[in-house]
């Protein structure tokens, strides 16, 4: 069952991804989560880092839609300046909002790539709907909501059980 809850990668930001391996693997789609994956928690704006970093991967070909939990006001204020299609109120995992992230996308699952910081929401919610999940580390952990801090409570319990099988190395994150 822990199976559903390990990314297919890992890395510690959104910078460490390597593109060109996931064109390879035929992925040419990003659904991103916003929160603690792009940008902090509490960061209103894009920033030039980031901004930067979608321009490379836009060239590329990648088709890119964040995908959050958090409320209209917060998504739309971020997305809309860098004209990325975005969904809020995602209620991740469930599988409504991976599939209309699919539908903008114009994708199949196995052309899709989800990240995020969370295993609860993120990796848990793509693995169900096919995609390739990478897990990044949180920018800003100490900013996360009640509701987020309650998830990473279980994502420790669900480390120690991989942990315990070998599929989780200790010196990682979390």
């Amino acid at each position: 069952m822990f199976e559903r809850l390990m990314p297919h990668m890992r890395v510690n930001t959104i910078y460490d991804i390597d593109l060109h391996a996931l064109k390879e693997q035929g992925i040419i789609g990003i659904i991103t989560d916003l929160d603690n994956t792009l940008v902090g928690a509490k960061v209103p704006l894009a920033t030039p880092e980031l901004v930067k970093w979608l321009d490379v991967v836009r060239d590329l070909g990648f088709k890119v839609v964040i995908v959050s939990n958090n409320n209209q006001t917060r998504v739309a204020k971020f997305a809309e300046p860098l004209n990325i299609p975005s969904i809020h109120a995602a209620r991740k995992p469930a599988n409504r909002a991976f599939k209309a992230a699919l539908t903008v996308l114009e994708l199949r699952a196995e052309q899709t790539a989800v990240i995020g910081d969370q295993m609860m929401t993120d990796v848990l919610g793509g693995r169900r709907m096919g995609l390739h999940t990478i897990l990044v580390n949180p920018i800003t952990p100490a900013d996360e909501g009640f509701g987020t801090r309650i998830n990473r409570i279980m994502e420790r319990f669900v480390l120690s059980r991989l942990r315990k099988k070998g599929l989780w190395p200790e010196e990682d994150r979390k």
